[in-house]
């Protein structure tokens, strides 16, 4: 596990997928932009405690100049010089290379020059045209996803790989997903993770879809764990499938629970009850408790002490 920390910058997104309880308009009631002063503002609060990951994600805004991002690196590595950042998904990416008019290649050396130093998983969903067709028709479809996911390991950044089920994608298309995965990974060798992300349908356009079922979630993570023999990593993520379903798949395939988050907020939009957050103890606790040791690490699964 590792002691980390969220921070969702804006919820405001022009794509308006439809699997997505978090994103709001411009002046939708709740929308939200942090200024850099405010990002500053929610690191110094928890200065005090030892935060060794910067996990920073949000929606496509288009108020957001491409200086805004320099700037919002350059500020959390002055604040936290010694913590990892790990930000943006490839759709993060592709918007901000056509914001800033460059290469994808020039954006990403720009943001690795201001001090990103890893990228999360996320945005590829179920990497399928048709998919990509129902649900979110105006971001970036899993051929442009892949391309910028190669890119970024090209540039020596190491980045997660996801996997959003229990929506409408079938088992074939789960499974097409997982193989596209390890092929990419036999070519770069630049994921250090894989991470299934139950699907949570409250508040989205597609609120008749049920939870996903304990079992499923379990099925994942052990499906996973046999598929992607060129992972070193399957993570159970605590947030999606709870606490409790977590410790369990510890037995079936996963090894890391992910992190103390400090204040999720993309899936509890969507209705996710798992705490928001965990501290160091309780964390360890649950890895005790499910009958094994746990170990905090870096954003590189170096152990940390």
């Amino acid at each position: 596990y590792i002691y980390n920390q969220h921070l969702n910058y804006t919820n405001v997104c022009k794509n308006r997928c439809r699997f997505c309880a978090y994103a709001k308009d411009r002046k939708e009631k709740g929308a939200y932009s942090w200024s850099i002063k405010e990002i500053e503002q929610r690191l110094l609060e928890r200065i005090d405690e030892p935060v060794n990951e910067l996990h920073i994600v949000g929606g496509l805004n288009e108020d957001l100049n491409f200086e805004y991002f320099i700037d919002l690196l350059k500020t959390v590595k002055k604040v936290r010089p010694k913590a990892v950042i790990k930000a943006f998904t490839s759709v993060e990416i592709d918007y901000l290379s056509t914001l800033a008019g460059f290469s994808v290649e020039k954006t990403i050396q720009k943001l690795k020059d201001a001090g990103l130093e890893m990228m999360p998983g996320g945005g590829a969903e179920i990497l399928n045209s048709r998919i990509h067709e129902e649900l979110f028709p105006r971001k970036i479809g899993h051929v442009r996803w892949l391309e910028i996911v190669k890119a970024v390991h090209k540039a020596g950044i190491k980045t997660n790989a996801t996997m959003l089920y229990g929506h409408i994608e079938t088992i074939e298309e789960r499974v097409d997903h997982l193989m596209t995965l390890r092929e990419l990974q036999d070519e770069t060798f630049g994921f250090s993770a894989f991470i299934p992300l139950a699907f949570h349908s409250k508040n989205t356009k597609i609120p008749h879809i049920p939870p996903t079922t304990a079992m499923d979630d379990l099925k994942n993570v052990a499906a996973a764990r046999l598929m992607l023999d060129n992972f070193d990593h399957i993570k159970a993520y605590w947030v999606m499938i709870g606490e409790k379903l977590a410790q369990v798949a510890l037995s079936f395939g996963a090894d890391d629970l992910d992190g103390t988050i400090i204040e999720e907020r993309i899936t509890h939009t969507a209705g996710a009850t798992s705490a928001k957050g965990l501290t160091k103890d309780q964390m360890e606790n649950m890895i005790v408790k499910a009958g094994f040791e746990p170990v905090e690490r870096d954003s590189f699964y170096n152990p940390i002490n």
